[in-house]
This record gives structure tokens, sequence and C-alpha cells, in this order.
């Protein structure tokens, strides 16, 4: 079941968001907000799985709002304005709507959604699939030492070999469990298969790590 809300301040906006989600089955919007800051004071509280989130709002935007919410949730932007669709994706928005949308597109960002939180690791899965241009791989987390993200792209190095995926670090980050952790702003380790912590590196097997004074203290 996927946990959601809306913020929106026109309340037409709202009663159309919760019509549809009413019909859709794996969906429970729990609840609805006309301020964005009352939203986003209920999501800190009350973490949710989607936000349905306008971008055209009085006190604080919509793209503005996405960018202070947890890594993991995921966003929908809905809008009647198409020029800020680029925006939104540049912001790793997981989909966007154009008002006024249909049931069946409003249901297609839900299944998107479904689909997204299906494909994310719990600490106990011990894997995940990455999508490369070979199509999905499956990755375990035991023989995944470290990922490198080079501008839209991040490498997973495994004992033996490279996997190359075309995604964020933001989306890196939400791929991997906690025992992940950054050292640099372009890596993620994995602590459980670290040979030395020095100052300034990380040894994991014939791999050195870079650790940056900004991230050195979540080792």
């Amino acid at each position: 079941m996927l946990k959601a809300i809306a913020i929106d301040d026109e309340n037409m906006a709202l009663e159309v968001i919760k019509s549809h989600a009413a019909k859709v089955p794996f969906l429970e919007l729990e609840a609805v907000f006309s301020d964005a800051i009352t939203g986003f004071d209920y999501h800190k509280t009350q973490p949710v799985d989607l936000i349905f989130l306008d971008i055209n709002m009085p006190d604080i935007s919509g793209i503005d709002l996405a960018g202070m919410l947890q890594a993991e949730t995921m966003v929908v932007f809905t809008t009647a304005y198409s020029e800020y669709a680029v925006k939104g994706f540049e912001l790793n928005a997981l989909d966007y709507l154009l008002k006024p949308f249909s049931l069946s597109r409003f249901l297609q960002a839900c299944q998107k959604a479904r689909d997204w939180k299906e494909l994310q690791p719990s600490e106990t899965n011990g894997h995940v699939f990455i999508k490369t241009s070979e199509g999905q791989i499956k990755v375990h987390f035991a023989d995944l030492l470290f990922c490198e993200a080079t501008g839209n792209y991040v490498t997973f190095y495994l004992e033996g070999e490279k996997v190359i995926s075309r995604m964020t670090f933001k989306e890196l980050e939400k791929l991997l469990p906690s025992y992940f952790v950054r050292t640099h702003r372009s890596f993620i380790a994995n602590k459980h298969r670290m040979d030395k912590i020095g100052k300034h590196q990380v040894q994991l097997g014939e791999y050195t790590v870079p650790v940056s004074l900004s991230y050195g203290g979540l080792l």
C-alpha cells in the first residue's frame, strides 16, 4: 500500500486528487493540505511514500519544497503550467501531472510510484535490480563495495566486475540500505566491506575510495 499526501493551494485541485485517489486500490491518501508549510510539517512527523505537490503556491513553491523533502519520498508534481516540467524532472520528480489530469493519467503516476517502491531494498532482502543498457542486472549488496557517480551515471564496483547505470546520486541513495555511507560527494561505500578507514581515504579490497571533510563524520 502506498501512503500519500497532497499539497495544493487550490481546494478544487485537492478534491480532484481525493476523488481519483479513492479509486486507486493500492493508494492511501492520508491527508491533504492547502498550505505548503503545514503539509511539510506533517511530512516531517508522519513520513509518507508519495506526495502530490503543486508547484505554483503563494508561500513557498513546490519546487523549493521538493528540495527540502527526505530523499526517499517520491514526488509527483501537479500544476497547470507546462513550463515547469523540465525543472520538475531536474529535481528527480517521479512524474508530472498537467492539470486538468484524468483518472487514467493519475493512475499511471500511482502505478509508477508503486513500481518504484517495489524496487527499493529493505535491510534484509539483500539485493536490488540495476537498469543498464543490457537490461536489469541483479546486484547483491554483500558483493557491492562502493559506487561512484559521474554526471548522470553511476558505476557499481562489485567483486570482479563493474556495472554502469544511468541515474542520479539522489536516485542511488534511495536504492541502498543504510549501511552504505557517503564518503565523498561522488562516492558511497559499503561499511561492511571497509578494510581500513583513514583520515582521507577508505580501503575496500583492492580499491581506495576518497574521504572528504564534509562526509568523513559519517564513517
